[in-house]
């Protein structure tokens, strides 16, 4: 039997492309509450069996409009959280850009840890594992979450190095669709923008 998992990126904030936000706790700007809302009208065509979400503030209000609308209540998720960046959170993109550690992280994204956090494939293995785990009756399930996890399953899904994540694209509100089969998962859509 297969089970649809609809991995969706969370709603823009302050931070998107400036800053790291990896764990914090920021909240979605104005544009990304509005992308929310286009997410949970968008999800009105499937009818939702389940809806998780990573513990940050800003994966559950993405969640928040769709689940209202399928009169849902998301499971806080652990597994979907953000990449622990360690040191690197926090820090804005410039200056990261001068850090020899972050270039490594970069380039050498399948056995690189984070100064004081974790390996890519850490990350990848403990979303891979949940999504696989959830029931099929819970399916589909609406998975939100945070883009290198996303990029990070596309690319294990795919075969691929972590090193090239950067040729998927992610955005903000963004809808990932995979098919999980008994012997098999499959990639369906990659960063649907409703």
């Amino acid at each position: 039997m297969t089970r649809t998992i609809l991995l969706a990126r969370h709603g823009i904030n302050a931070e998107v492309g400036h800053v790291l936000s990896g764990r914090s706790e920021i909240a979605l700007a104005n544009e990304g509450r509005a992308q929310a809302e286009r997410l949970a009208v968008w999800l009105n065509r499937i009818r939702l069996s389940s809806i998780h979400t990573s513990p940050r503030a800003r994966t559950r209000q993405t969640a928040a409009p769709a689940a209202a609308r399928a009169g849902l209540v998301p499971v806080v998720a652990p597994a979907l959280d953000e990449i622990d960046f360690g040191a690197f959170t926090g820090r804005d993109f410039a200056s990261l850009d001068a850090d020899a550690d972050w270039q490594r992280w970069n380039a050498e994204r399948d056995t690189a840890r984070c100064t004081g956090g974790e390996t890519m494939g850490e990350a990848v293995e403990r979303a891979w594992r949940y999504i696989h785990a959830i029931p099929a009756g819970d399916a589909p399930a609406l998975c939100v979450t945070h883009c290198d996890v996303i990029r990070g399953l596309v690319a294990r899904l795919l075969g691929v190095s972590f090193t090239r994540i950067y040729a998927f694209n992610c955005d903000p509100g963004s809808v990932t669709t995979l098919e999980l089969g008994a012997s098999s998962t499959r990639l369906v859509a990659l960063n649907e923008r409703p």
